[in-house]
Formats: structure tokens, sequence, C-alpha cells
């Protein structure tokens, strides 16, 4: 096997761990998420949409778009979250069509329950990884992101 082929396997077998590793993460995560949403009155996925709206009410496509998840997921789960009291659409100066969505007091107080068990994870977090650690890995993680992105967004190359 010459250098190249060696290289580019090695490359393909980089992408692969990395892909699992980010599977597991996410169903880590999730599970975890699920856990510390739960006495919330929450699930994990209505954390995220509400979590994703606490500094500005957004959009759902931009919502969306910041979840690397669907827009119809977003719409369900706001919808929910809005016929629970949890959340509202007010009205878009930017986009008459497209209301944004903004967390209510009792969003808010349900999202603040979730502090404390968030805040004990990311504690053990930083006491197994090493603050500096825990530090890299989030950068590490969001230029793997970034990356994709721009992947993503590139014409596929062929050669």
């Amino acid at each position: 096997m010459g250098a190249a082929a060696a290289s580019t396997r090695r490359r393909q077998d980089l992408l692969s761990r990395t892909a699992l590793g980010v599977f597991r993460l996410n169903g880590q995560f999730l599970a975890v998420s699920e856990d510390l949403a739960r006495p919330a009155g929450l699930t994990a996925a209505r954390w995220q949409v509400l979590g994703a709206v606490l500094h500005e009410p957004l959009p759902v496509a931009g919502i969306a778009r910041a979840m690397g998840i669907t827009r119809q997921s977003v719409q369900r789960i706001a919808d929910l979250l809005a016929a629970k009291g949890l959340a509202e659409y007010v009205p878009n100066p930017a986009h008459r069509r497209a209301k944004l969505l903004r967390p209510t007091a009792a969003g808010r107080a349900a999202v603040a329950r979730i502090g404390p068990g968030h805040a004990a994870l990311a504690d053990q977090l930083a006491a197994h990884l090493g603050e500096e650690a825990f530090a890299e890995t989030v950068r590490v993680l969001e230029r793997l992101a970034t990356t994709m992105d721009t992947l993503n967004q590139a014409p596929p190359e062929h050669g």
C-alpha cells in the first residue's frame, strides 16, 4: 500500500471514529438531558427549544438552524410549548408571517429548575476532564461543527 492510500485509510478511520464518538455522545447527552429536564416537567427537546430562545426570541426556522434539526421538528415542539403556556408567539418586525417564539415566565421558571442539576453535571465533567481539557473539548467540537457547516455548503469535490 502506498503512502497516499495509507493516509486516506487513516483519514477514513478518523472520520469513522469521530462520527461514532459523536453519535455515542449524542445518545449520552440526550439521556442525561431527559433526566435533568424531567423534574421541571420538560423533555430534553422542549428544554432545547426553550433554551434557544432564552436570550432572544427567534423564528422557528432560526431555532432549527441553530440546533441543526428540521424546521418541522422545532415547529411541533414550539406549538406544544405554546399550548402548555411555556412559550408564546409574538410578532416579528422583520417578517410578518414568521412569528418569533419566546419563553413565558412559566417557561423561564421551568428552565431555571434545571439549573442546579445542570451545574452539578458541569462540575462533574470539569472535575473528571480538568478545566482546560473541558474548555479544549468545547473548542474542538465548535470547530468541527463549523467545518462541517462549511463542507455541507461547498460543492462536493471529486478526484
